[in-house]
């Protein structure tokens, strides 16, 4: 049988009962309430409560890139999709029902350590069996912190009669490049990059605590780095093995989008476009939506793909969904 597996990010798939007009409404943060994390407001006008992070409303995904997004998961149509930046799991099955007209019978979610409530899922056309999270692992030179922002969440994929364990998807999304203004640059980067590489470092540890030699399984997600990371290449390796890149040489939907200056890319294999300041620095093009099979899988990839992006943007989201076709 074949079988298609894919990731995506969606960029923030929050609920849609967000209400624009109510930002003015919020009212003046408690001392050092900006710095926590999410707060909730009661708002006398509209009668709703106003969701906030570090004192700025979060807003519910705006339905034309919500629309973006599903039209480019119908068009894949993969069996299998690995999700990241989803609020929760209702919010994924109002996604899948409402959008998706019900493609994914089979969903899975937990809650897991995102200061901004997003987290990541599963959604599947074959059954699902076991469904473990490890938000809760540490590394062991933090141990008093969860080292998982988000999650590593292991799900088992079962044949359509369920008599049998296909492989174990096991679906992540490290820490982002991101420092807050108020903050150090060159610090903020430093600690990112030190959370990733513990981060990585993790799950490879659990992947070869959890899975015996020879098993089948896929390891996917945003990573926020490109493969060629340093802080990623501890990841690569599981209980002494190499795990194979399904994605090096991606088969494109469509051409990527012409840039007005500079080179564009130089390889399919990219799923996020980063701009960065300045008018004479060109686009960077890395690969943050990855896509690692087990040394048992690794001779059976029909094929990879990407779903390039219309426009410089993105189309519903600023990372690029990429997907493998196996044989099983």
């Amino acid at each position: 049988m074949q079988v298609s597996v894919g990731t995506f990010n969606l960029n923030n798939l929050f609920s849609r009962y967000n209400f624009h007009a109510t930002v003015d409404a919020l009212r003046a943060a408690e001392p050092g309430e900006n710095d926590v994390t999410v707060a909730y407001t009661f708002d006398q006008a509209s009668g709703f409560m106003l969701r906030t992070f570090k004192g700025r409303l979060v807003h519910g995904k705006q339905s034309k890139e919500t629309q973006a997004i599903a039209a480019r998961i119908l068009a894949m149509d993969v069996d299998v999709l690995a999700v990241q930046e989803v609020e929760d799991i209702a919010v994924l099955r109002q996604f899948n029902s409402d959008y998706l007209n019900d493609l994914y019978p089979h969903l899975a979610l937990i809650e897991g350590n995102d200061e901004r409530l997003i987290d990541v899922g599963v959604m599947s056309k074959l059954p699902i069996g076991k469904v473990s999270s490890f938000q809760t692992a540490v590394h062991p030179d933090a141990p008093q912190e969860r080292i998982f922002g988000r999650d590593l969440l292991a799900v088992e994929i079962l044949d359509a009669a369920r008599k049998r364990k296909l492989f174990t998807l096991y679906n992540t999304h490290l820490k982002s490049h991101f420092v807050d203004f108020r903050d150090d640059p060159v610090a903020g980067q430093a600690a990112n990059n030190l959370r990733r590489q513990r981060q990585a470092e993790t799950v490879a540890r659990l992947i070869s605590d959890n899975e015996r030699k020879g098993a089948r399984f896929v390891l996917t997600g945003d990573m926020n780095d490109p493969v060629d990371s340093a802080f990623l290449q501890s990841m690569y390796v599981v209980d002494g093995q190499a795990l194979f890149n399904a994605l090096t040489q991606p088969i494109e939907t469509r051409p990527p989008k012409a840039e007005t200056q500079g080179a564009g890319p130089q390889t399919s294999a990219w799923s996020y476009r980063f701009n960065p300041p300045g008018a004479d620095t060109p686009p960077e093009y890395s690969l943050y939506d990855q896509i690692w099979l087990s040394p048992s899988l690794s001779d059976r990839v029909v094929s990879a793909h990407v779903d390039r992006r219309t426009k410089h943007g993105g189309d519903g989201s600023d990372h690029d969904p990429t997907w493998v076709h196996l044989t099983l």
